[in-house]
């Protein structure tokens, strides 16, 4: 392992380079390298963000390193799984191709025992139906699903995929839209109802255009 100067140094460097947009078409191959090294999981998460980030700018790339971008959603640590989560909705948003091959998986982490995990899917879920929503025409009812997690927060943003993908492929939604509007009438939390009548608005607005 690595010593606390060493982490506290890499920490650094990557702030920097959080700040300096500029310079990661030429940072990637230097992050990428130093993921599987003995470096503190702080970093590594630090790292795991970045990369996505990266990748959502420049998703070739970033394509040699998917393999150990995606081995963090095998990890202990439940912030390495979901950095790893985050990472591969930004990379599949800029490109569907990159992460199908790892989507099966993807889509365990709805069932991860961390709250943080599983909001995390959703947020990746939601990148990359923003440009591929037909990954996800058939998976809608797990979304549903999850409207009713133990969390508040997936609970607040399980809905929103319903908005991704009205939007795109409404009539995927449309047998959803009379029980998301049981939801906006019924459910306890405002923040919920808002994004369920929002998804519902998003696609009605969609269908009329068809």
């Amino acid at each position: 392992m690595t010593n606390s100067i060493d982490n506290e140094n890499v920490l650094l460097e990557l702030r920097e380079l959080t700040k300096k947009k500029e310079n990661w078409e030429t940072k990637i191959d230097d992050v990428a390298v130093k993921l599987n090294e003995n470096y503190s999981d702080a970093v590594k998460a630090k790292m795991l963000w970045i990369l996505g980030e990266m990748g959502l700018k420049y998703p070739i790339k970033i394509e040699t390193y998917l393999e150990d971008i995606f081995s963090y959603l095998e990890s202990d640590n439940p912030k390495l799984r979901e950095r790893s989560t985050n990472a591969l909705g930004r990379i599949g948003r800029a490109d569907k191709n990159l992460v199908i091959p790892y989507l099966n998986k993807l889509m365990e982490m709805k069932e991860d025992e961390s709250d943080n995990v599983r909001l995390a899917f959703v947020w990746a879920c939601e990148n990359i139906a923003t440009n591929a929503p037909e990954l996800f025409c058939e998976k809608l009812e797990l979304f549903y699903e999850m409207i009713s997690d133990s969390n508040e927060k997936v609970r607040m943003e399980a809905p929103e995929m319903f908005r991704v993908i009205g939007k795109r492929k409404p009539k995927y939604v449309e047998p959803y839209l009379k029980k998301l509007q049981w939801v906006a009438e019924t459910n306890n939390h405002r923040v919920v109802r808002i994004h369920s009548a929002g998804a519902i608005r998003i696609t009605k607005k969609a269908l009329k255009k068809k």
